[in-house]
């Protein structure tokens, strides 16, 4: 079998990432942390601030109390769009965006939140980052992104998004779902006000585990409310970060899984991994761009993911996912992938789009493989025709 979802979640993970989690559920070493002076609970808050410790540095979070765990990217997206903005607010987004983004603002739209969506072209697969200043509001508060669409892997001009943003006064809420691991992300650097990541996918965690990370304190309210193991005769959520974010009692297998797969980029080097993913994405594009039959979704000038997003003819993508795990035993993504707007840009709502997503762990055998077996749909679909 061979694993081509990657931007989905990482199935193949590094062997530190499961020791990480099976000693947290079998060593008995491991309580509930900053609940208690014992062992356990020292043990797994000690775990915890270590690996806030290794989100800050890999970010440039300027403190790790601003590294919030969460469940996930679209957990951590709710929290920070529905505790920033507020009826009478105006947000921009684009038609790119994942769900994640899409609902969360789908919502507080029924509250009073404005929302405008910058388009991209279809023909080269550009955002059109030159209509921002016309979106431009006195209400607006924050511009919120995608760092790269989970459909096609274009990366999104986050510089000139930031620019923008810093010249307006405005929030940058960023979801790095398919970057964080992948790209060099310095908050501080880039001009990040929130983000938004999840631990499943580049950072090869266990699913389950997400974050938050801010470069200054923002002024969220708490979506969710409850336990924190301090101040707890207070009403509220306590006003300190972290805990103002983090109700309940933390995901700490998850936690330690994330710590590992983050080593794993660390001793590794982000460089090197991406290096080689992108040289499996140019193998692959460059054995589907020999078909007129296929057409390729995925930006050609402009930096990617391991995303590469492409249909076969007419046929609708979902037979064309079919036909490759039945043949080949190849598992690749088809349909919407969560992204309405984009399928809707492209005119492929019908049809969908076919993803075939990398990662460091695939070869260029297993992509010359799948080239074959799209070398063979081509054969049969033109024999059809």
């Amino acid at each position: 079998m061979i694993y081509f979802d990657n931007a989905a979640t990482t199935a193949v993970k590094p062997a530190g990432v499961g020791q990480a989690v099976a000693k947290v559920l079998t060593s008995g070493q491991y309580g509930n942390p900053g609940r208690d002076a014992s062992k356990y609970s020292l043990n797994s808050g000690l775990l915890v601030q270590q690996t806030r410790e290794k989100v800050a540095r890999l970010f440039h979070i300027p403190s790790s109390d601003n590294v919030m765990f969460t469940n996930n990217a679209t957990d951590s997206l709710n929290v920070v769009l529905k505790g920033l903005l507020h009826a009478g607010d105006h947000v921009i987004t684009t038609d790119y965006e994942h769900n994640s983004v899409l609902r969360p603002l789908a919502q507080l739209k029924q509250q009073g939140v404005q929302v405008s969506y910058l388009p991209f072209a279809p023909e080269t697969g550009q955002l059109q980052i030159k209509q921002l200043p016309q979106m431009l509001t006195p209400a607006t508060k924050a511009v919120v992104c995608t760092h790269a669409s989970n459909v096609t892997g274009y990366v999104l001009p986050l510089a000139a998004i930031s620019q923008f943003c810093q010249e307006q006064g405005l929030w940058l809420i960023v979801d790095a779902a398919q970057t964080a691991g992948f790209l060099d992300i310095d908050v501080q650097q880039q001009g990040i006000d929130a983000l938004c990541f999840t631990g499943h996918k580049s950072l090869y965690g266990p699913q389950g585990i997400g974050g938050i990370c801010l470069k200054t304190d923002l002024p969220v309210t708490p979506l969710k409310s409850g336990g924190t193991g301090v101040d707890s005769f207070n009403p509220a959520m306590p006003a300190e970060l972290p805990t103002r974010l983090e109700a309940g009692t933390l995901n700490v297998p998850g936690i330690a899984g994330l710590g590992a797969g983050i080593d794993y980029l660390t001793q590794t080097g982000l460089q090197p991994l991406r290096k080689h993913v992108l040289t499996l994405v140019d193998q692959l594009l460059t054995g589907l761009a020999q078909y007129p039959e296929i057409t390729i979704y995925t930006p050609k000038a402009a930096m990617k993911t391991g995303a590469v997003a492409f249909n076969v003819g007419t046929i609708n993508s979902a037979e064309v996912g079919q036909w490759l795990w039945d043949t080949a035993q190849i598992a690749t993504r088809t349909g919407a992938h969560c992204a309405p707007r984009v399928l809707i840009g492209y005119g492929v709502k019908q049809q969908g789009i076919v993803r075939v997503s990398l990662s460091s762990f695939n070869t260029a055998e297993q992509v010359a493989t799948f080239l074959t077996a799209i070398a063979q749909l081509i054969a049969a679909y033109r024999q059809e025709r």
